[in-house]
């Protein structure tokens, strides 16, 4: 059973065939593609294809990602494949996995995070705003793989009601053993929220996937 399997995929921007990079948004809990989108307009680089899928019920899956994951199923593998089959369109259009950015905020980020362990290569860069690799407290992740000095992002708050600090820490420690080139950044007394700084980071390293683009 594949619950989010047929869920539309919106995109902006250039068209796959046309353009010289891609970022794969992925929307957070009781949002939609269209929230996760409006990011575009901050980033501001014309050079981009953005492309965000829904979940079925706005949902990813239906627990916290500290829960037990089998009771985050079928969603949770339903969700990680609509991100595997969507880089590999990307892919098939040309655009190679090193100019593909993952971005997720919340349950999308914490998606977003657990694809990219799961599937490590050497991408564009990975982006996790407000999130961290899922499963229950004490958990071990052991995946194969390298990321090969793929960027990768993970901004938090020290004090969200949804993410614990130690999760962040955990999840960028799991990525830097894995090989790649992490940047934690923990704002204190932040909300459940993105930041300015968060978009600083990501409009810079678009910048160096599609340079000479007007930002």
């Amino acid at each position: 059973m594949e619950p989010h399997v047929g869920q539309p995929i919106v995109t902006l921007g250039k068209p796959l065939e046309a353009s010289r990079a891609a970022m794969i948004m992925i929307h957070g809990r009781g949002a939609a593609p269209q929230n996760i989108l409006e990011l575009s307009d901050a980033f501001g680089h014309p050079g981009f294809t953005y492309l965000a899928p829904a979940a079925a019920g706005h949902t990813w899956y239906p627990h916290s990602f500290l829960a037990d994951t089998a009771r985050n199923e079928p969603g949770l593998s339903s969700g990680l494949q609509v991100i595997e089959r969507l880089v590999g369109e990307v892919v098939r259009h040309g655009i190679a996995k090193e100019n593909i950015l993952l971005l997720g905020f919340s349950q999308g980020a914490c998606l977003a995070a657990e694809f990219a362990a799961r599937h490590a290569d050497r991408y564009g860069g990975v982006l996790i705003y407000s999130g961290g690799l899922i499963g229950p407290p004490g958990t071990t992740w052991v995946y194969d793989g390298s990321f090969d000095e793929t960027p990768v992002f993970l901004g938090c708050s020290d004090v969200d009601a949804h993410i614990p600090r130690q999760r962040v820490d955990e999840s960028a420690a799991v990525f830097e053993r894995m090989g790649a080139r992490v940047t934690k950044r923990i704002y204190p007394g932040m909300g459940h929220l993105i930041n300015q700084d968060e978009i600083d980071f990501t409009r810079a390293l678009m910048q160096q996937l599609a340079p000479g683009e007007p930002a």
